[in-house]
């Protein structure tokens, strides 16, 4: 797929913000202390501590080693994690929660991307028998693959749901950022939810920075052997540090995710005005998931960059397209001038 336009394929397609290259470039100044035990990093770590309520903060390299760092804390061989099966642990991690961590995944088909406690309770079969795997974690995408977003009410019924079943609940936060913009809460108040969370950077203007928290005190001491283990632990880690140190400072990582949420928003609006063309999934986060024709996938594939979600050779298919900090209104509107004309060559196709 070639493109000669701003991507819309994923926000992973950004760079990196400028505030993110000049806090690199401070760090970079003179030696410091390596695996994170430079001053900033210790910093840094406690701002986070303060802002999630959480026991511990690491500091990872990407999404799947937070998420199966997250996920180690809480299992032990002969137990499972209950997800939706669009969930990014299931569908584009590669199988490494199996490899890595032996554990069986419990898949649910949760249709717009969210469990709900009924949801859960449908995979605690088999609890206490020998014979079966014992589910023992229940993993939460916030914002979920789809863009949606579990409000703080439904998160709150299935960490009670959980608390009472003993099941632990693990956070995928990649797109964290976009989620507490949408719902308008502080971290602290997403986090209260979870026994682990992670809290994404590279989708966010970072390069490479991920961040795990611990809610849950009796598995914070575990954090620092399992991230080593695991491969994630950093040797100059102020560099992943200074990144979060960034985006920290005056809440960039919020005012990046509004703005991107922004500009899926104002995408959504314009779509809807085209003939022929359907959202899929209500617009939550920075994700717009649009029902095309075929032909005018095909059409928009010559000169745009964006992702095929459901591509079953059908005549239409659900397409998607993430808007990013560092998307403007004019890449916006471009791209809806852009869906009215493929439209009109579409339909005159199809005629």
């Amino acid at each position: 797929m070639t493109s000669r336009h701003k991507s819309f394929g994923s926000d992973n397609h950004a760079g990196a913000h400028p505030a993110i290259i000049a806090a690199l470039a401070a760090a970079n100044a003179g030696d410091a202390v390596a695996y994170g035990g430079d001053a900033l990093t210790a910093e840094v770590q406690e701002f986070l501590r303060a802002a999630f309520g959480a026991q511990d903060a690491a500091f990872v390299f990407n999404g799947t080693g937070a998420n199966v760092l997250g996920l180690s804390l809480m299992l032990r061989p002969f137990e499972a994690v209950i997800c939706a099966e669009s969930s990014h642990l299931n569908a584009d991690e590669c199988g490494a929660a199996e490899r890595i961590l032996g554990s069986k995944l419990l898949l649910v088909d949760a249709p717009d991307g969210k469990l709900t406690p009924g949801l859960i309770a449908s995979r605690l079969q088999g609890r206490g028998d020998e014979h079966r795997v014992q589910a023992r974690a229940v993993e939460l995408a916030q914002a979920t693959e789809v863009g949606t977003c579990y409000t703080l009410a439904e998160l709150g019924a299935i960490r009670d749901f959980c608390r009472a079943n003993e099941l632990l609940i693990y956070i995928d936060g990649a797109r964290l950022a976009n989620a507490a913009a949408y719902l308008d809460c502080s971290l602290a108040e997403l986090a209260a939810h979870a026994d682990v969370i992670s809290f994404g950077g590279t989708k966010n203007g970072a390069v490479g920075a991920e961040a795990v928290l611990v809610m849950n005190a009796r598995l914070a001491a575990e954090l620092k052997f399992q991230r080593k283990q695991l491969m994630q632990l950093a040797s100059k880690m102020r560099f992943l540090s200074a990144q979060f140190a960034a985006l920290l400072d005056g809440d960039l990582w919020l005012h990046s995710a509004r703005h991107a949420n922004a500009m899926a928003r104002r995408l959504a609006a314009g779509l809807q005005q085209v003939p022929g063309i359907r959202l899929a999934y209500p617009v939550q986060a920075n994700g717009v998931f649009a029902v095309l024709p075929g032909d005018q996938i095909a059409e928009l594939r010559k000169s745009w960059s964006f992702h095929v979600w459901d591509d079953a050779g059908h005549s239409e298919s659900v397409t998607r397209w993430m808007a990013a900090f560092d998307t403007t209104e004019a890449h916006v509107d471009e791209l809806i001038e852009a869906m009215r004309t493929t439209s009109l060559v579409a339909h005159r196709v199809s005629g």
